[in-house]
């Protein structure tokens, strides 16, 4: 069957998935220059309509930041820059530039005055006062903070056009960021964790909005999962789907595939700092079309000059103009489709300029390096003899038409610009936790990836298929097998198998209800 106008703008949402043909896993440690900057490293960015119960209408925006995190990692555990501004972006009209920004700026403190907790030390008339060396010096509790040594507090400036506004909380200018979940003898259990983390989610009113926004900032359980060790080991596995069905755990499916299983999940154990805003859509589409492009980034001034007398408040001076070092939408597209010796500017540059990195979607790298590195693997896997596992239509417009364009009447903008952006149409219905497909649009589910990216979306399998050709072959639209018009069959040998790195994923692993990620691993007892 050959598609129809309306089926077309329908399916062709999928191939958005296209702009991240090489998303075996989250933006962790992507460029060799943020590797030195891990506290404005964004790991991952989720773009959906919000689906907690009576929240329909809002959209949850989520950036993460400080990849990889061992919650054992004390005992100063993982702040963030007080010198950097973290981003969300919004383009509502299609400019690739922002027309609504949510920019976070923290600071570190000590409690009296920067002093910090000192305890009596010594005999009478020989004691001393001395700072303890730990950031919290007893149990802490939603009713009880008193035994914190060190704080974090932010500000929050929301940016629209040329108009900044410095938002506030109620009973005071700064937000507070609740202190890492350390352990259970400092906080409890996960739940008395989770309630003390709780009271730092903020409502607060945003301008030219007529519905309170939602904000928190805080340390959460890494919600990206993927096989990330045995894939950037030259894809240490055969990544086709070895059960009868996915998550199935049977193995009843291609011999030598991988069988789903939860061990094969590396950021299992590991935490992230998450900055999170809920906005009612109205807020955020301004005068467009229903369809946002959102992204976040992470800026830090251009000069840093190390203190040789070091102090807590000022262990270096910062100056200069605000200079981008992180940006991420879409996941892993710095990582595995962009070229080495760009990956930092394509950190530093903005989505309007993107087409600079048109060739590595025109003919991306990474179908050839997986042919390269498994092809005889996947062909005793599947019992066949093909030459070259990668598609051979080039230059890929099925890539080139969803990274350069958006599609219309689904995830296109009022104006089209070529860009890199998680695009999100407002006016698709959020499908309620219980019936989201982990495969979404692929899955029969409009509401998910590549339509805006939720927690529980499996974008790592989606789209190892599509760079493999998926969209060369019939997709179900509304249970219709289509074709898509990019391109033939012949022209993706393999694009109708179901590749997978065997880390399952659902959206049953998350909470309901905002900020939705898990409450973080503890770090102790572990």
């Amino acid at each position: 069957m050959r598609l129809n106008t309306t089926a077309f703008a329908i399916s062709i949402a999928l191939s958005s998935a296209l702009y991240l043909p090489a998303s075996l896993a989250s933006s962790h440690r992507e460029a060799p220059n943020i590797t030195r900057m891990p506290t404005v490293d964004a790991s991952d960015f989720y773009v959906f309509n919000s689906y907690e119960t009576g929240r329909e209408d809002y959209v949850t925006m989520i950036a993460n930041y400080i990849p990889l995190q061992d919650a054992y990692g004390g005992p100063n555990y993982f702040a963030m820059d007080p010198d950097a501004v973290y981003s969300i972006h919004v383009d509502n009209t299609g400019d690739a530039m922002p027309d609504l920004s949510f920019n976070f700026k923290f600071n570190n403190n000590l409690v009296n005055n920067g002093m910090g907790v000192k305890l009596p030390i010594g005999p009478a008339g020989n004691q001393r006062m001395v700072a303890v060396p730990l950031k919290n010096v007893g149990g802490i509790s939603a009713d009880s903070q008193a035994a914190l040594n060190f704080t974090e507090q932010y500000s929050v400036e929301v940016k629209q056009g040329n108009n900044s506004t410095t938002l506030s909380p109620s009973g005071g200018m700064l937000f507070t960021k609740p202190y890492d979940y350390v352990g259970n003898k400092t906080f409890g259990d996960a739940a008395a964790y989770q309630q003390y983390a709780d009271q730092y989610i903020y409502s607060v009113n945003i301008p030219n909005c007529n519905f309170p926004a939602r904000i928190f900032v805080g340390q959460r359980k890494d919600p990206f999962v993927v096989n990330l060790g045995e894939t950037f080991d030259l894809v240490n596995y055969v990544p086709v789907e070895g059960d009868s069905s996915p998550g199935a755990g049977d193995g009843g499916g291609f011999p030598g595939g991988i069988t789903q299983s939860a061990a094969n999940d590396d950021l299992a154990d590991k935490n992230v700092t998450a900055i999170a805003v809920e906005v009612h859509k109205t807020c955020v589409t301004g005068s467009g079309n229903s369809v946002i492009g959102a992204w976040t980034t992470a800026s830090l001034p251009q000069a840093r000059i190390l203190n040789p007398n070091a102090t807590f408040s000022k262990p270096a001076a910062a100056g200069g103009a605000l200079v981008q070092v992180s940006r991420l939408s879409n996941p892993l597209v710095n990582e595995l489709v962009i070229g080495l010796a760009d990956k930092d500017k394509f950190n530093s540059s903005q989505p309007a300029d993107d087409g600079q990195f048109a060739d590595y979607v025109t003919h991306p790298t990474l179908p050839a390096l997986l042919n390269i590195l498994f092809r005889d693997a996947v062909n005793s896997t599947l019992g066949t003899n093909i030459a070259d596992l990668a598609p051979s239509n080039f230059p890929r417009a099925d890539l080139v038409a969803a990274f350069l364009t958006g599609v219309a009447g689904v995830n296109q903008l009022a104006m089209v610009t070529p860009s890199e952006m998680l695009r999100l149409n407002t006016a698709i219905p959020a499908t309620p936790a219980e019936q989201q497909s982990a495969f979404g649009v692929a899955g029969d589910d409009l509401a998910g990836f590549p339509n805006g990216r939720r927690p529980g979306d499996d974008v790592v399998d989606i789209a190892l298929r599509v760079v493999m050709g998926a969209l060369c072959h019939d997709i179900p639209v509304a249970g219709t097998p289509t074709n898509l018009g990019f391109c033939n069959p012949e022209d993706a040998p393999v694009g109708n198998v179901p590749f997978t790195d065997g880390a399952p994923l659902n959206a049953q692993m998350f909470d309901q209800r905002f900020p939705y990620l898990l409450t973080p691993i503890a770090g102790s007892p572990n």
